[in-house]
């Protein structure tokens, strides 16, 4: 990058080569507008559309009053199409049930803060569902939900109403961003899942928002036997 670049492309580049030399590591804490702007002697807007382009990218990943940080190396924009588990078994003609291992109101560490884009230690919903199809377990969800977006998350009744359901009328889907991964599970996942044998599972991390912020952060965990994933994609042609 040289110095008759533009100043943003110049905070873009240097933004980068640290990510890149492993100076600042994912999840970690990126400078803000404020101090971007003082090291490079340009004004905020200027360091404003850094960041702002770098997180269009995928680069980085900014929550409301947190701040602004390095995203996850795998995740990226996906297209693929957000569907109901309970409405995908039943399109099968098959029998959709649900286990709830867990519902309950905690204190958001870091990651989960910053995936929400609330304060850390502040109180978010977290659910563990068990889905079923023919009553043999086909998918683990553990979800985070912002209370602000969803207060009445922990009232629902989960075995008729799946939170994808819930959340759509609550908070309808405007962005989703995924992160998709083969995964050995561990000895809890493999108790609930029924899963005697190692057995590689699909794991998806799903950040979903709504027109009003960020509504949930979920992991989706499935036996790599009994489920796979599709979608359709259409890409920019380029030259």
């Amino acid at each position: 990058m040289t110095d008759a670049a533009p100043k943003f492309a110049q905070i873009k580049q240097h933004i980068i080569n640290n990510i890149r030399a492993g100076i600042w590591l994912e999840d970690q804490r990126v400078p803000s507008e404020n101090e971007l702007a003082d090291h490079f002697n340009v004004s905020r807007m200027t360091a404003r559309r850094a960041l702002s382009e770098l997180t269009d990218a995928g680069v980085l990943t900014r929550s409301q009053g947190l701040g602004t940080f390095v995203a996850s190396f795998k995740s990226q924009s996906s297209l693929l199409e957000i569907k109901s588990i309970a409405d995908e078994v039943r399109q099968r003609n098959n029998l959709y049930s649900c286990t709830i291992l867990s519902l309950e109101s905690i204190a958001a560490l870091a990651p989960i803060a910053i995936a929400l884009g609330v304060e850390i230690d502040s109180q978010v919903y977290r659910s563990v569902l068990l889905h079923n199809e023919n009553d043999v377990p086909l998918q683990v969800e553990e979800r985070f939900v912002n209370p602000a977006l969803a207060p009445d998350y922990l009232q629902q009744d989960f075995d008729t109403l799946t939170p994808h359901d819930y959340l759509s009328k609550v908070a309808p889907l405007t962005e989703a961003r995924h992160t998709v991964e083969a995964i050995m599970p561990n000895s809890e996942v493999c108790e609930w899942l029924g899963l005697f044998n190692e057995e590689p599972c699909l794991q998806v991390i799903r950040r979903t928002w709504s027109s009003m912020g960020i509504v949930s952060f979920a992991r989706l965990i499935s036996p790599g036997s009994k489920y796979r994933l599709g979608g359709h994609l259409t890409f920019k042609r380029t030259y």
